[in-house]
């Protein structure tokens, strides 16, 4: 047996990745959020993963009696997580600016990064982009107290997301996990989006080609991204990276909603962009960690966690 760790390229190539993920999740936030005149933030959440869902199933395919009892805990976990951020979220960004709102979520992946550090130079990077996060959220008296208690539920539930991600990832070889993951949370969030704004969605029917780019920007894009990076680098450097949700939030809504910012806001966000530059340059170089190996439902023997070991 031997020892796999992430490799110099998949510690190269992770930010590139992140960053690509960070700014469609934030274009899809825009655009949910330019659309709240016409349907609620509950019911573009609700259309967000159906889409998803329908667009992940008809292209993977996934053969739902191969799935054992051990990779269908985790799907489900995931798919409860992945309703309950997106309502969180997007009720989060209805009250708060995006730039904030992105802040408040990323409290939860910056903590689990704290709590998984094991070296001084991670854990003050955490440190230090948890200050900025800190400083942009007390930048403004104005901030909705709603509005808070939403961001931080949804960067719970983010933190929840990001472990439950890495899971699916090494318990399927392919995108069937996910695939299963966004039907188990569409199934949870449709019913109850349908019957809080069935008439606003019949009123403009125009909201639902919306819904289908914001699942394209903010579901599909971003988590098949996530899923990608997380099975090249562990949750706390991938938690670090996160930092850079802010400043791709806080431009976002400059650019396309007129969300400005303030002097101390932008300092904030420069503290945890510097933070994730610094995580990274401080991540360990070895070996890749390889996929798992397909699993059917025949299959007698535990799966084994592919970060610590693998065939030789």
């Amino acid at each position: 047996m031997i020892t796999i760790r992430p490799s110099r390229e998949g510690t190269a190539v992770a930010p590139v990745l992140v960053l690509a993920q960070i700014t469609s999740l934030q274009l899809g936030s825009a655009v949910a959020k330019d659309a709240y005149d016409h349907v609620s933030p509950t019911a573009l959440a609700g259309m967000r993963l159906t889409f998803s869902a329908m667009i992940m199933l008809v292209l993977v395919r996934p053969r739902l009696r191969q799935i054992i009892a051990r990779q269908w805990r985790a799907v489900i976990s995931l798919g409860l997580v992945f309703a309950a951020m997106n309502v969180a979220y997007f009720q989060a960004i209805s009250h708060l600016q995006i730039g904030v709102a992105s802040t408040l979520e990323l409290l939860g992946p910056l903590m689990l990064s704290i709590v998984l550090s094991h070296r001084l130079e991670h854990l003050a990077a955490a440190l230090l982009a948890l200050t900025g996060v800190l400083l942009l959220t007390t930048s403004s008296a104005s901030l909705s107290p709603l509005g808070i208690l939403l961001g931080l539920l949804a960067g719970l539930c983010r933190a929840g997301y990001t472990v439950l991600n890495q899971q699916v990832g090494r318990l399927f070889p392919d995108w069937s996990g996910l695939a299963v993951a966004f039907a188990v949370g569409a199934c949870v969030l449709a019913p109850v989006a349908a019957v809080t704004d069935a008439g606003a969605v019949a009123e403009h029917p125009a909201v639902l080609e919306t819904g289908l780019g914001v699942a394209l920007l903010s579901s599909l894009i971003p988590y098949a991204l996530d899923m990608v990076v997380l099975r090249r680098i562990d949750t706390r450097t991938f938690g670090v990276l996160l930092a850079l949700s802010p400043a791709a939030g806080a431009g976002v809504g400059l650019v396309v909603l007129h969300e400005h910012l303030s002097v101390r806001q932008a300092c904030a966000i420069a503290l945890v962009v510097l933070a994730s530059a610094w995580s990274v340059s401080r991540s360990p170089r070895t070996a890749p960690v390889p996929s798992p190996a397909p699993v059917s439902a025949g299959d007698n023997l535990p799966i084994k966690d592919t970060e610590h070991q693998a065939r030789t």
